[in-house]
């Protein structure tokens, strides 16, 4: 591994984890009162709120453990840059752009390193690079 790669691989590593940390305490607020998320979606006018609550768990809980290891990277980062864009959307756009004003700064921060990951990959250090290669 040359060192491009090594950086490379590096910053999508620390890409990673800083999603997965910053997914983790929404996701575990969200799971210790799935109830009120499911109440909560209903006045933002999302359909079939409460399988929508339980979806959009399960979603940031899988997204944290698959980018924590680096694995299916590609794949999760879809769904959670669907769930950046309808927290945009629903939540953080009236607010203004300034995460102290409850804008959509994050949310959009979020979305941009999910991007990253979905066209680059977790990297070499991760089990998606693992897996491929013990598939050579």
């Amino acid at each position: 591994m040359n060192m491009v790669n090594i950086q490379q691989s590096s910053i999508l590593l620390g890409v990673r984890f800083a999603l997965a940390y910053g997914f983790y305490e929404p996701a575990i607020r969200k799971l210790e009162d799935i109830q009120s998320v499911a109440d909560w979606f209903s006045t933002l006018g999302i359909p079939l709120s409460s399988p929508m609550a339980y979806i959009t768990v399960g979603t940031e809980t899988l997204g944290i453990i698959l980018l924590t290891l680096g694995l299916f990277t590609r794949w999760i980062s879809l769904p959670l840059s669907v769930i950046m864009i309808v927290a945009i959307i629903t939540v953080h756009l009236p607010n203004g752009f300034s995460a102290a004003d409850g804008g959509y700064e994050i949310p959009l921060y979020y979305l941009i390193f999910l991007g990253i990951l979905s066209s680059f990959g977790a990297g070499k250090i991760s089990l998606d690079y693992f897996f491929a290669e013990r598939r050579k």
